[in-house]
């Protein structure tokens, strides 16, 4: 028996488990919004092709117009300035092993509910490892905050007069996490993987700098991180093979004990 054959008698016999963690993605699908000045991303609309009728009577399919950066996506190293001359830094040249990697869920729900511009520390992640052992290399770092519990666009965009408010990771963390760890990329159930007050953070949303300087990933709008365990779980994060792509939505699945 080979280890791919037991993966799937494993899967079979409900021992080990796979977990979507994605969000629907469909005109509903609430979308990051910037400044005016910049430009937009839009949301998701479909127009039909055809639905059974005179324009294709056996077939129904349509066309999709929205941002690589929509739903439950991924984030290519080429996304921000930082990362723009990194080699195979586009969706469709990384490499595909790096697409997948053991699972490190880090849960901060209850400080999140305390406080919902709770950034993640550098000593945060110290005592987790000292609970559950150092993150190893080429890991997905999942920060699981509850925050997809916000299923309506306001509270989920969360959007005041002095802008979003998310939780996300301090810049000595996500620096911590790149470079001395040396992780695949950080997963978060909110609209992006910087805080909500990031921008005006000193540099600007450095999550997005440090990771995508270091030719690492970004995973956003995760949901059923609850379901994961903290340590254990192995995650697929596939984006679309879009040439120069900066990102893709995508479907996360995580393979998990049950």
């Amino acid at each position: 028996m080979t280890i791919l054959t037991q993966l799937v008698d494993e899967l079979n016999a409900g021992s080990l488990k796979i977990v979507d963690l994605t969000q629907p993605l469909g005109p509903d699908t609430p979308v990051i919004g910037l400044p005016p000045q910049f430009g937009q991303s839009p949301g998701l609309t479909m127009e039909v092709v055809s639905c059974f009728d005179d324009k294709g009577p056996a077939w129904y399919w349509n066309v999709l117009h929205l941002g690589e950066h929509t739903g439950t996506h991924f984030d290519a190293p080429v996304h921000w300035i930082t990362g723009k001359n990194l080699p195979d830094n586009t969706c469709d040249r990384i490499p595909v092993k790096r697409l997948v990697g053991p699972a490190c869920v880090i849960d901060v729900t209850r400080q999140v509910a305390a406080n919902e511009d709770f950034l993640l520390m550098p000593d945060d992640v110290l005592a987790w490892e000292k609970q559950h052992g150092r993150i190893p290399r080429d890991s997905w770092v999942l920060l699981r905050s509850g925050w997809s519990a916000r299923t309506d666009e306001t509270s989920f965009l969360n959007v005041r007069d002095d802008g979003p408010h998310s939780p996300g990771f301090h810049k000595t963390t996500s620096e911590l996490l790149a470079r001395d760890r040396d992780i695949l990329g950080v997963g978060v159930e909110t609209v992006g993987t910087d805080a909500g007050q990031a921008g005006m953070f000193d540099p600007p949303f450095p999550n997005h700098s440090t990771m995508h300087g270091a030719g690492k990933f970004g995973l956003a709008s995760l949901r059923n991180l609850d379901q994961l365990p903290p340590t254990g779980a192995i995650v697929i994060a596939a984006p679309l093979k879009i040439v120069g792509g900066s990102g893709s939505p995508l479907r996360v699945l995580a393979i998990a004990p049950s």
